[in-house]
């Protein structure tokens, strides 16, 4: 299920609980809902946000075993918050430093290609509504895009490659070309149903929190 309301105590309780979460994620055989408890508590406590940036990058410098498991689950957790969470500007100009050092320093290795990405991330993220579902978490580790299915009435399903960052607007206007319906004067929108209501996205919605509002 998705992650719901949590009672939390003390910003500080809470950074230190984080801290553990961080060294239980180095040996975890499952990392992803551990990952996705970290990212929710983030979410509820915005302050924690640049806290945990900075914990990441310090992991991240001179890890005992660059590019084993356990480096290479925080580089997915720092994945997982580019695509999440914008840091303050002193934190973000501290991340892109450690960004550019790794790829210097470990050029070709998985390291840089996660910093390469995230540093592409950092520049499409706004903020979101909610944390990246599971089974986002598992495309963000590999890099790669979900596929959201898309009913359209009168046509077959259409399945449509999305980030992170993808808006309703601009699938909406992919299934339009698809379709071949760009010269038609109606207005297209997508919406989400579930069993008790159906309701349209909003153009700017990212399609990343309806699905997992449905998770």
């Amino acid at each position: 299920t998705a992650p719901g309301p949590r009672s939390y105590t003390t910003l500080r309780d809470e950074a230190v609980k984080l801290f553990n979460s961080l060294q239980q994620l180095e040996s975890e055989r499952d990392p992803v809902p551990l990952m996705q408890g970290v990212l929710q508590t983030c979410l509820d406590l915005p302050p924690l946000v640049d806290e945990i940036y900075c914990q990441l990058v310090k992991q991240t410098t001179e890890p005992p075993a660059p590019g084993g498991q356990g480096d290479l689950h925080y580089w997915q957790l720092l994945t997982c918050m580019s695509c999440t969470f914008l840091p303050s500007p002193p934190v973000l100009h501290f991340l892109h430093f450690h960004l550019d050092r790794t790829e210097n320093r470990f050029p070709a290795s998985e390291m840089a290609k996660y910093a390469c990405f995230i540093r592409e991330a950092l520049g499409k993220t706004k903020g979101r509504e909610c944390v990246p579902s599971l089974e986002e978490i598992l495309v963000l580790m590999q890099r790669q895009e979900m596929i959201c299915t898309v009913h359209c009435p009168g046509a077959p399903a259409c399945s449509v490659a999305i980030s992170s960052h993808t808006t309703a607007e601009e699938v909406a206007q992919e299934l339009v070309s698809r379709l071949g319906l760009s010269q038609s004067p109606n207005l297209f929108a997508l919406y989400e149903q579930s069993r008790r209501r159906e309701q349209p996205v909003g153009s700017a919605t990212l399609l990343a929190d309806v699905l997992t509002r449905f998770e």
